[in-house]
């Protein structure tokens, strides 16, 4: 019998066992946009019909926030089908982070650039283009070998320790290592971070971005929580572990991507670089914000049900009254929003400009992606944009296919016609 999903009962980052739930929350379907289901369909019988618990877990010891119910990642990455070039904005988002990072480690054209997670090679690519040697490694088998075929050779494989000291064995050691989007999404960080130990050159950087989880806490970003993402870091969690694997947490910056992303700097113990007055200053205001405690986490989770409530009276109202109801945008984002606010009998439809599936499914819910041009069709009296942070976007472009008469809701930050 297949197991498609474990739960573990220790801190990711420190091992300790004292986590307790912060943000109850439903359990979703395991089968999201991101997955090629047929072809998983093929491997593991059933997995459409699989839910997933997804609790929040707040450690007491370190103050890391994750989800601790972790779905095989053989079954979620092997078959992973989003791209990172249909990402509004993240590929000329990554072109300047290279550009960025050349000139900040003042790395050299022929050192090695690895990146964990390299997707379609889209930030790859701009170091290739500086003379750069270059090596993805992504578990994503179609994806991977199309970012070789098209010059970003790609490892089609998950990253380990052992991996890591493969290619320091066959390329050299690493002058930068990458994660972007990757890090948290990772349950075993303890070998990865060893891997990165090993790879990295005495004054390498490894550099990750990722969703702050302070971020998510303060701002109700609840759509970027799902089981992709095992882990919310905060600064204050992610010094203690950098420092147990022999590496040093140097810098951090706040940025925008994901409503709130964490980037970090890392490196060896031994390398003379200064720590950024950043680090602290991050880590400080995490504690000011309490979210070593469990008050944060229990004013989010009310949030979530104070807009839960809200989203249900008004889609309650167009429903007595006979009308169609749509969505916009069917990322995996869209399969925690219509679990956690209870829409999925509420929605006719989703519309998408570039659908990774037919249909966001759940246990007692089936409803289908389509192209906008459906809206034109089918009319519906109430639009809810749950690509929120694209909202005036959709917005300007859905009018062409509707009438005046048709409303706009966002469900985030918090309920609001458009």
């Amino acid at each position: 019998m297949t197991q498609f999903f474990r739960t573990r009962r220790t801190c990711r980052l420190c091992a300790s066992p004292a986590v307790e739930v912060a943000v109850p929350l439903k359990p979703i379907a395991l089968a999201t946009p991101n997955l090629d289901l047929q072809a998983v369909g093929r491997e593991y019988a059933g997995a459409a019909k699989v839910s997933v618990p997804m609790d929040l877990y707040l450690c007491r010891q370190c103050g890391h926030l994750q989800l601790l119910d972790i779905i095989d990642p053989g079954i979620q990455y092997t078959h992973f089908r989003y791209t990172t070039s249909i990402s509004l904005g993240l590929p000329e988002h990554f072109r300047k982070l290279a550009e960025e990072l050349i000139v900040l480690t003042a790395a050299k054209a022929g050192a090695l650039v690895v990146e964990i997670g390299s997707n379609d090679g889209t930030l790859l690519r701009p170091f290739k283009e500086r003379s750069f040697n270059v090596l993805g490694i992504d578990p994503a088998q179609e994806t991977a070998g199309r970012a070789t075929a098209a010059g970003i050779p790609t490892l089609a494989n998950f990253f380990t320790r052992k991996l890591a000291a493969e290619i320091a064995r066959e390329n050299g050691r690493a002058a930068i290592v990458i994660a972007n989007n990757t890090f948290a999404n990772i349950d075993d960080l303890d070998d990865v971070a060893a891997g990165i130990k090993d790879l990295l050159a005495s004054d390498g950087v490894f550099v990750f971005e990722t969703s702050y989880g302070a971020d998510v806490v303060e701002k109700g970003l609840i759509d970027t929580v799902y089981h992709e993402h095992l882990s919310y870091f905060m600064v204050r969690s992610l010094i203690g572990f950098f420092q147990r694997h022999g590496l040093e947490l140097y810098d951090v910056q706040h940025i925008w991507t994901k409503g709130g992303s964490l980037r970090g700097f890392v490196k060896h113990v031994a390398d003379a670089r200064p720590i950024s007055a950043s680090v602290a200053g991050m880590a400080e205001r995490e504690l000011r914000l309490g979210l070593d405690d469990l008050a944060p986490y229990r004013k989010f989770a009310a949030h979530i049900d104070d807009i839960r409530a809200k989203l249900q009276s008004v889609v309650a109202k167009h429903r007595d009254a006979g009308h169609k109801i749509a969505g916009y945008g069917a990322s995996v984002g869209t399969v925690t929003l219509v679990q956690q606010f209870g829409l999925g009998s509420a929605l006719d439809f989703i519309a998408d400009d570039n659908p990774l599936t037919d249909a966001i499914v759940g246990l007692d819910y089936h409803i289908p992606v389509l192209p906008p041009a459906a809206l034109e069709k089918r009319k519906p009296s109430l639009v809810v944009i749950l690509a929120w942070r694209y909202a005036e976007l959709i917005r300007k472009r859905a009018i062409g296919y509707l009438g005046s008469d048709t409303k706009f809701l966002v469900p985030l930050p918090d309920v609001e016609f458009v």
